[in-house]
């Protein structure tokens, strides 16, 4: 296998050791590092589709724009994604329902179909060479899940004003998975050349872009760079998948978990151009039932790429992070063959899903902040679509004009359908935080850890995350996340350290690269351990 890797040490490219096919294809989307002080009506922190979008449409309206992304352009989620743009919702329309009501759940389709055609019209417009087409989507039963849920969802997908099609066959499969809803006028493209484009618009509009460029300190007043530089601003957006300006409000809201993905080769036209998703396992997880998404992209002459998702586990699970190698994509790849015919794979890579606990993204007014303070997070495994509804709907907030998805997507609202999870999450946070060393049972000594291997190792009762490089060299981080202070566990296939309690990551080195934590992890070099352990 070609097995695509990235250097882990800085994240700047991407966040974990594989790349995609994405990152690989393209040249890095980097802009100079900011290097003085400056002042604008709106800055904006994050460089992925969420950023991008919400800088797009505000020089559009001709607003002053400045953006800043600690890594390159798209090198956090955007460029780990596979990039579906769809209506068909990783949560069935039925559920939606039962948690928002008949009317809301038509507001929230009515915005995914909005972001399709705002992407649409953008490429068109801005005549972006990004591979966007329409094509259908396929949903079946996944083995788990009762037979009724499709023909439930057939119907409440349509009362919400989706088109949907009772379908005998899936196309394309190698297995006969029975009936199937289908859903045209969905969407693909390739997410990193969209991005390039609209940053191309938005310099060309005025707006201005820094990558390496650390946001350390956000306020209602702008912010303060790793390097001391400052961004006074009138509204300030945090556009970093999970909110780095944010200590608890969003983040007892919502989980994180991993997603995996392997690209394998197709003979070329060999399957239809299309995307298909199963209902997701629902003895695994009956609230957040893991389900297989499927893709095909141009790869070359011969071949097609087919892109092939799932096995999600939530982010931090040691038992399942550190198996992934060997389990994980095992699974994946053994379901995808069983459905698709696929020959060599030629990447594989990990993605993070903030899992919001009603099902929809958070969107808006940071909650408990000035009212110049406006997030996004919560993408629940829709973030092509749920960026470009922030794109929309943060535009109009900062403009003053008025939009009907405001108080769905609103990040103060509170569900009460859903408040049983909310307790849950607040109680395994609290609890994590009580613990000396969470899900650590037994710590390890410097001896045991073998090449390419990280470890939690305890020095003079103080816990270190420990990793040995593939020169022999010792890198020791402090295994507290600097977020809320949880232990860290290693994330073998992607070599970084996970927090279990709200998704945040760092390099091997200690360098954040996933919020909430806004803080690199102190380290030390292998001679201070030496001196500590006395070896």
């Amino acid at each position: 296998m070609n097995r695509k890797e990235n250097n882990a040490e800085d994240g700047n490219i991407t966040s974990g050791k594989n790349i995609s096919n994405w990152t690989d294809s393209v040249s890095p989307i980097v802009f100079k590092p900011l290097a003085e002080d400056l002042e604008t009506d709106v800055v904006i922190v994050g460089g992925g589709l969420a950023g991008i979008s919400i800088a797009y449409c505000l020089t559009q309206e001709g607003r002053k724009v400045i953006l800043v992304e600690d890594g390159y352009i798209g090198s956090g989620e955007t460029g780990r994604t596979t990039a579906h743009i769809v209506t068909a919702l990783d949560n069935r329309y039925y559920s939606l329902e039962k948690i928002f009501g008949k009317e809301d759940t038509q507001l929230i389709a009515e915005s995914h179909k909005a972001a399709i055609d705002f992407i649409e019209n953008t490429v068109k417009k801005e005549k972006i060479n990004c591979e966007f087409e329409r094509l259908n989507g396929y949903l079946f039963l996944h083995s788990s899940d009762e037979k009724e849920s499709l023909g439930k969802e057939l119907k409440a997908a349509s009362r919400a004003g989706i088109k949907v099609i009772d379908t005998e066959h899936v196309p394309g499969l190698l297995t006969d998975e029975g009936r199937c809803i289908c859903f045209p006028e969905q969407a693909q493209f390739h997410p990193l050349k969209y991005l390039k484009g609209l940053c191309a618009i938005i310099e060309q509009k005025g707006g201005k872009i820094f990558t390496e460029t650390h946001a350390a300190k956000i306020d209602h007043k702008g912010l303060t760079t790793k390097t001391g530089y400052t961004i006074k601003a009138n509204h300030i957006v945090v556009a970093t998948n999970s909110p780095v300006n944010d200590k608890y409000a969003v983040h007892l809201k919502q989980k994180a978990f991993r997603t995996y993905v392997i690209a394998a080769l197709v003979k070329k036209d060999s399957l239809p151009k299309a995307l298909w998703w199963d209902t997701g396992n629902q003895k695994e997880s009956p609230s957040f039932p893991p389900y297989h998404y499927v893709r095909v992209e141009t790869y070359n002459d011969q071949y097609d790429l087919l892109i092939s998702g799932g096995e999600d586990h939530q982010t931090g699970d040691e038992k399942e992070t550190s198996h992934a190698e060997d389990k994980i994509y095992i699974s994946l790849e053994a379901w995808t063959r069983k459905h698709f015919p696929i020959e060599e794979i030629k990447y594989r890579w990990s993605g993070q899903v903030m899992e919001p606990m009603d099902t929809i993204a958070y969107i808006g007014r940071n909650p408990l902040d000035r009212d110049n303070v406006y997030i996004v997070s919560g993408d629940s495994g829709n973030g092509m679509t749920h960026c470009t509804i922030a794109g929309i709907l943060i535009t109009d907030l900062i403009t003053g004009r008025e939009n009907k998805w405001k108080d769905i997507y609103s990040p103060s609202r509170f569900t009460l359908q859903k408040s049983n999870h909310f307790f849950k999450e607040a109680m395994y946070t609290v609890m994590n935080l009580i613990k000396s060393s969470p899900d650590h049972k037994e710590l390890v000594s410097i001896a045991s850890i073998k090449t390419g291997e990280g470890k939690i190792v305890e020095l003079k009762e103080k816990p270190y995350g420990v990793f040995r490089d593939d020169e022999n060299l010792l890198h020791f981080v402090s295994a507290k996340c600097t977020h809320l202070g949880c232990t860290i566990v290693w994330n073998k296939d992607e070599q970084t350290w996970d927090c279990p309690c709200h998704g945040s990551r760092f390099t091997y080195k200690g360098k954040v690269v996933n919020g909430p934590a806004n803080k690199d992890l102190e380290a030390y070099s292998e001679l201070y351990a030496l001196e500590q352990n006395k070896l």
